[in-house]
């Protein structure tokens, strides 16, 4: 069975970013000149996935607006003649994704928003990513996980080496390895201190995950800062299936952090087709002043 759905959390406060996300999702926030949740959408859509689950809570309806018809907009292109400006709309949802939004009424945790998709996915496997997490590779990310699926036929989660000090951030994995990207995953702790982490494999932002991760997320009472955990489901789906981790090539991009968002909008800056030019000479320009 192929990967066709994803489920995108996205009911967070972005608390963070404050006051950039008092009246704006943080999902919202753009890399040079798209939003965060679109860049995780079009890594997702290249996966081949093309059901959109959005997880939302209050203040979250610009989201599904950015993935609606904008008929006002889509006709003053029309009758400007600017077709490309046209074109570039058009695709933010191509005709062939459907996008269903679904509320989290309390803000319990990333598994219990996961959770709020289980009727949604209906049975099958599917893709969780975290809009945070800007992920660049070629091929993107999740196309690399939805290959790594194909061979195993099991939960596949994405994985990257953190300094020891920063375990305390994330889902740390330990396990036998497979070959030199991928480990057969034995444990799973959330946000371990340095000193008690099994290792320095660090869970980042993108998930393929088996239909029974659910009952696990069901039975696991609430874990760390009290709220219901993924990673604890996960570690639950351990004990009766195969869990793998995947080392992705590319980079992870923390945009939940300023430092992390900042660094996007400039690397993706220089790299943008039509102000990478610009913008590196300009920075070459600041840095004699």
């Amino acid at each position: 069975m192929s990967i066709t759905k994803a489920i995108f959390p996205v009911a967070g406060l972005g608390t963070r970013f404050l006051p950039a996300t008092k009246a704006q999702p943080k999902e919202m926030l753009t890399v040079v000149d798209k939003p965060l949740i679109q860049y995780a959408v079009e890594e997702a859509y290249d996966a081949g996935i093309r059901e959109m689950i959005f997880v939302t809570g209050r203040h979250k309806r610009a989201i599904e607006d950015h993935f609606d018809t904008a008929f006002e907009l889509e006709y003053e292109l029309e009758q400007a003649g600017k077709a490309d400006l046209l074109k570039l709309v058009h695709s933010i949802k191509p005709s062939d994704m459907e996008c269903v939004f679904v509320r989290q009424p309390k803000s319990l945790g990333l598994g219990h928003a996961v959770l709020c998709g289980e009727r949604l996915v209906r049975g099958e496997p599917f893709a969780v990513l975290l809009a945070d997490d800007l992920m660049v590779g070629e091929p993107s990310v999740l196309k690399q996980m939805v290959e790594q699926y194909k061979d195993w036929r099991a939960s596949i989660l994405a994985v990257q080496e953190v300094p020891a000090e920063q375990t305390r951030r994330y889902g740390i994995v330990a396990g036998t390895a497979v070959n030199e990207r991928l480990l057969d995953v034995a444990r799973i702790v959330e946000k371990p201190a340095p000193d008690v982490a099994p290792s320095r494999l660090g869970v980042a932002g993108r998930y393929i995950l088996t239909p029974g991760v659910f009952d696990e997320i069901r039975a696991q009472p609430r874990g760390v800062g009290g709220e219901i955990q993924l990673t604890d489901g996960i570690a639950g789906l351990l004990r009766r299936e195969k869990v793998f981790a995947f080392q992705y090539e590319g980079k992870r991009y923390d945009c939940g952090s300023k430092e992390g968002f900042l660094e996007a909008n400039v690397e993706l800056a220089l790299k943008h087709p039509q102000v990478g030019a610009w913008f590196r000479q300009y920075l070459k320009d600041l840095s004699l002043q």
